[in-house]
């Protein structure tokens, strides 16, 4: 950081920034200051499905509905992405920038698959008559999972947008910062999941 100093009339020195100033890890607190907080919005949509959980209104159960085997495949969808992102920061320290690009393409892919699992199913549960509308259970259901699917779409827009800055821009430090930071946001996608896959899924079925 530099500055200029410029004397006014009185001749008492006045400093200027001449550079952006940017508080070391200021950015990586204030992106955990936002992880807190959308903890909190799961925690309520969590405690939501849990009061409403068992409201069937007469409708179709958790058992009558979920595919396990296909939940599963799903799950193991966003786990393979959380690791093929962890092997694009291991390229990242190792400064080899095309590494780096085909670890975030295939993590890409593997967000993209678990979408796409997604919104099968709520088009598969919709097509039997079982949407948000048919039950309080159901409504808790498509919020809490379709909130963390949004997530997801968001994530995987910010991956290709940072994507297309390292493809342009290289390794920066800036770059790194936030690659940094979205590792942090899919990894903690990925433990909300599994939080889903169990509260939601397995105890819906199995309990």
């Amino acid at each position: 950081m530099s500055a200029t100093q410029v004397h006014n009339p009185d001749e008492k020195p006045v400093f200027y920034l001449t550079q952006e100033y940017h508080p070391e890890n200021s950015t990586t607190l204030g992106f955990w200051l936002y992880l807190m907080s959308d903890c909190l919005i799961f925690a309520v949509l969590f405690a939501t499905h849990g009061v409403l959980g068992r409201s069937y209104a007469a409708g179709p159960s958790p058992a009558d509905l979920f595919d396990l085997n296909l939940v599963a495949i799903n799950t193991a969808m966003l786990l393979l992405s959380s690791i093929t992102y962890g092997f694009a920061m291991l390229q990242m320290e190792r400064n080899a920038k095309m590494e780096t690009l085909v670890w975030l393409g295939i993590t890409g892919v593997f967000g993209a698959a678990f979408l796409a699992l997604e919104l099968y199913e709520f088009h598969h549960l919709i097509a039997e008559g079982a949407g948000p509308t048919r039950s309080a259970f159901l409504s808790s259901f498509f919020t809490l999972v379709g909130t963390h699917g949004l997530h997801v779409t968001f994530g995987i827009l910010w991956l290709v947008t940072l994507m297309v800055q390292v493809r342009k821009h290289g390794l920066t430090h800036e770059n790194r910062r936030r690659l940094t930071c979205l590792s942090m946001f899919w990894h903690f996608l990925d433990v909300i999941w599994i939080g889903v896959f169990s509260f939601v899924y397995l105890l819906g079925v199995l309990g």
